[in-house]
C-alpha cells in the first residue's frame, strides 16, 4: 500500500505496511525532508487526527491511498499549522 503525505505543495508518496508504525513512517520521511522524527506529527486527513507514533497504520485505520498531513516543529518548541494545498483549491481545467 502507500499514503500521501503532504506538507505545503508537496506531496511524498510512502509505499508501506499496514503493520508499520507511525515512527516507521517517519523515520521513512525523515530521508526526504531532513527533520528527525521528534520535529515531524503526521496528522490523517480530513479527520484531522495526530497519529500515534507506536500505533500500527492499520490500527490507526489509515488505508491506501490515504492523505496524511505532515507538520513539523517550528523554533519555539511549537508545531506548524496544517498547510495543504487542496486539489479542489484551483479552478476545475476547462
Amino acid at each position: 500500500m502507500y499514503i500521501r503525505v503532504k506538507h505545503s505543495k508537496t506531496t511524498y508518496f510512502i509505499q508501506c505496511d499496514p503493520t508499520e508504525t507511525i515512527l516507521d513512517i517517519k523515520q521513512k520521511l525523515y530521508a526526504l525532508v531532513d527533520q528527525p522524527v521528534n520535529d515531524q506529527r503526521l496528522i490523517l486527513m480530513p479527520a484531522g487526527e495526530v497519529l500515534d507514533d507506536s500505533k500500527t497504520l492499520a490500527d490507526q485505520k489509515v488505508e491506501n491511498d490515504a492523505v496524511v498531513a505532515l507538520t513539523l516543529r517550528k523554533d519555539d518548541n511549537e508545531f506548524e499549522d496544517v498547510n495543504i494545498v487542496r486539489p479542489n483549491d484551483f479552478s476545475p481545467m476547462q
